[in-house]
């Protein structure tokens, strides 16, 4: 990772596991009521009393879900946390803890390391959460980061993917494919760096699809703004590895088909430059780029009217019956079959 040379570092071998440990802790904050005990034990102690609780476990590996060259460490630290968020947000449930381990070289230094918590500390508090414990060791391959998010929803409320059914209308938050062309951005001004160090990127351009894919957030604003609405989705998961697979989970699991539009997936303007640029297709972009974590969710046909005109909300399409394939509707009114081309953590090759 890139490092201030002119900066005095501290060597993880100065405190040692347990030393690093507690001066870590000491840069997080302890305020729910739900926390019983922290971080200072074998296990933290919480109290979700009366409600189910939810977990779900996310790895960040350097060289293939990130690259020092490009990732600010306490982008690398908030972003660790809000991908974990998302999966409880995704449930239709509140994110109350989490608990981090991290493998690092040894070479590294504790500031590196103070960074990347001070980015958790800061998506902590800005999702209401608590970081309650964790592990640290060594790593001879770069850096991995997991992160178990813990979260609560009130018995029987859980939303999941099994439950969509046909004619539901099929809904995204936000919009498609911004962080995977600020992937692509940052990619080519790395080479461009590497080519010739003297010349400095100019970033301002794609601020907006850069900030998708360093620095996400979790759409718990999307439960609450549904629940104003007096709309409880029949079936909801994250666009993590992108449009296609998320939609293909759903409709694999509730046992349906889906048809959607070509014409309504909601795309960024800079999105749109950023293909044009690389000459790519938006549409594939939107549907297969991933890591925008916006929420994908099916609601009742009837509730059609409460969200029609919401400017966080786009209708894409609707659920078929079990017989037929997820399929998109392209702008020339052709039906091609939905395939999973988004991201796949085994392929050789990801879109």
């Amino acid at each position: 990772m890139l490092e201030d040379k002119n900066k005095k570092f501290t060597p993880l071998s100065e405190l040692g596991e347990f030393g690093l440990i507690d001066h870590l802790s000491k840069l997080l904050t302890f305020k729910r009521e739900d926390t019983i005990i922290g971080i200072g034990d074998d296990a933290a102690i919480l109290d979700h009393n009366g409600y189910e609780t939810l977990i779900s476990k996310d790895l960040l590996t350097e060289g293939v879900h990130f690259d020092f060259f490009y990732t600010p460490l306490k982008h690398l630290g908030y972003k660790a946390i809000v991908v974990n968020i998302s999966d409880i947000a995704a449930m239709g449930g509140e994110p109350t803890h989490a608990i981090v381990g991290i493998a690092v070289s040894a070479r590294s230094s504790v500031e590196a390391l103070e960074e990347i918590y001070e980015g958790m500390q800061i998506a902590c508090s800005r999702y209401g959460i608590e970081l309650v414990g964790g592990d640290t060791t060594t790593s001879t391959s770069g850096m991995t980061i997991s992160v178990t998010a813990i979260g609560r929803v009130k018995k029987g409320e859980a939303i999941l993917r099994s439950t969509a059914k046909p004619s539901d209308l099929i809904v995204v938050t936000g919009d498609l494919g911004g962080a995977y062309c600020g992937l692509l951005v940052l990619e080519r001004e790395k080479e461009v760096f590497k080519a010739n160090p003297y010349v400095q990127p100019d970033l301002s351009p794609y601020d907006y699809v850069v900030r998708r894919l360093l620095r996400p957030e979790a759409r718990t604003d999307a439960l609450e703004q549904l629940k104003a609405l007096g709309i409880r989705p029949t079936s909801m998961i994250d666009i993590s590895d992108g449009l296609s697979s998320e939609l293909l989970h759903i409709t694999t699991k509730s046992g349906v088909g889906a048809r959607i539009y070509e014409n309504k997936l909601p795309i960024d303007q800079q999105t749109f430059k950023v293909c044009e640029e690389m000459q790519l297709n938006a549409t594939t972009v939107a549907l297969n780029g991933g890591e925008d974590y916006e929420l994908l969710f099916t609601i009742p046909l009837s509730d059609y009217e409460k969200i029609k005109n919401h400017p966080d909300f786009t209708v894409i399409g609707h659920m078929t019956e079990p017989n037929l394939p997820a399929t998109l509707v392209t702008n020339l009114n052709e039906e091609i079959p939905i395939t999973a081309q988004g991201w796949n953590s085994f392929k050789k090759q990801n879109t």
